[in-house]
């Protein structure tokens, strides 16, 4: 009644940062121009808040899809999705993994790649990965650590670590010879 009687009253009013819908156990799936599936958000538990139209998950799993590659998969304690969908902010144990991959005639393998920090950025459209957090990367044998950051480039295939950088490179021949 009262929206009725004042409908521009209330509708001037600035929105709240208050939740206006929970969803639990939630699937956000984006698809590519082909209609194929592009990004897949899994997650305990969605709120959605009414005025920047974000939302918090709860132990959000995200996982890349490319056609003819493994998929990416990214997670954490807690992720912020913005209203457009296309920046994932993962804080908490957040961590990277790509499963090993073969060789193909214009690429070669490369052994699963494991990367973790407090937080990282997911821009989804641009499939990159980044964080101006203290880092650590696995892949095969070597272990390598940042304590300002790295970007995973996971079209172009590309990890720039920030920074100092320490840590050991190994080669699975190396390791397999002991």
């Amino acid at each position: 009644m009262v929206q009725m009687s004042h409908p521009d009253e209330i509708s001037a009013q600035p929105k709240k940062h208050v939740p206006d819908y929970i969803m639990d156990q939630i699937v956000v799936t984006t698809l590519g121009p082909q209609g194929g599936t592009l990004y897949r958000i899994v997650g305990d538990k969605l709120t959605h808040y009414e005025d920047d139209a974000s939302s918090e998950i709860d132990f959000p799993i995200a996982r890349r899809f490319n056609p003819g590659k493994p998929a990416t998969t990214v997670r954490s304690d807690k992720g912020l999705l913005n209203s457009d969908m296309t920046v994932l902010h993962l804080v908490g144990n957040a961590t990277l993994l790509r499963p090993s991959q073969a060789s193909t005639p214009n690429q070669p393998g490369s052994a699963r790649m494991f990367m973790s920090s407090t937080k990282f950025t997911v821009l989804m459209n641009e499939d990159i990965v980044k964080t101006n957090q203290p880092v650590t990367l696995e892949q095969g044998l070597s272990v390598m650590n940042s304590q300002d950051g790295a970007i995973f480039d996971n079209v172009n295939q590309k990890l720039i670590m920030i920074g100092q950088v320490k840590g050991r490179i190994e080669s699975e021949q190396k390791s397999q010879a002991q």
